[in-house]
């Protein structure tokens, strides 16, 4: 009887602390990706940026992401040069900002494995603007962390980002934005 007891409490602690980090109040990541396209009739447009960083604070569900303008990396260089330089004016504005929560935030058990539906809504700063914005997605709580995925819409002219008529038809007036950002470093 006395080993059985003794298996169990152990068993019970080896939960405790395999969990533990899970409960923890605050998560981050400095390398969330944030994808972005944009499809018009002469060119598409894609760009990626790795070095995201995101913190969610699951008690209340309040979520932050920041990202420098010159880390997103295209195909082409040239592409590349004008988004920093025409476009978003990365020189001006080196980083675009979200603040906001999860509106759904008590449905979500952090601690049990899964794959949850969030809504999303909160101010996105992006070339010195700042603009409501609601978004749709997922959170995926894992063994290693705590997945954050999402996609929404956001048009060029409500961040003041103005497009030359010469490459009007290269440039899509709305882009596609997509998250994926594994927060598994938990702040206790």
């Amino acid at each position: 009887m006395r080993k059985r007891t003794k298996i169990r409490l152990a068993l019970s602690v080896l939960i405790f602390f395999t969990f533990s980090n899970l409960v923890a109040q605050k998560w981050y990541t400095r390398t969330g990706k944030i994808t972005f396209f944009s499809s018009a009739p002469l060119e598409d447009i894609k760009a990626t940026n790795k070095t995201v960083t995101a913190v969610i604070e699951i008690k209340t569900g309040l979520l932050q992401f920041s990202v420098l303008m010159r880390g997103f990396e295209f195909q082409k260089a040239l592409m590349q040069e004008h988004f920093n330089e025409n476009y978003v004016e990365s020189h001006k504005y080196p980083k675009a900002t979200f603040s906001g929560s999860i509106a759904n935030n008590t449905v979500i058990h952090y601690d049990t494995k899964g794959i949850y539906p969030i809504e999303v809504s909160g101010m996105l700063m992006l070339h010195g603007v700042t603009q409501p914005v609601k978004a749709s997605g997922n959170i995926i709580v894992k063994e290693d962390g705590i997945q954050l995925v999402s996609e929404l819409w956001i048009s060029l002219e409500d961040y003041e980002i103005d497009i030359p008529t010469v490459v009007a038809n290269k440039i899509a007036k709305k882009v596609k934005v997509n998250v994926d950002c594994l927060l598994n470093n938990p702040l206790n």
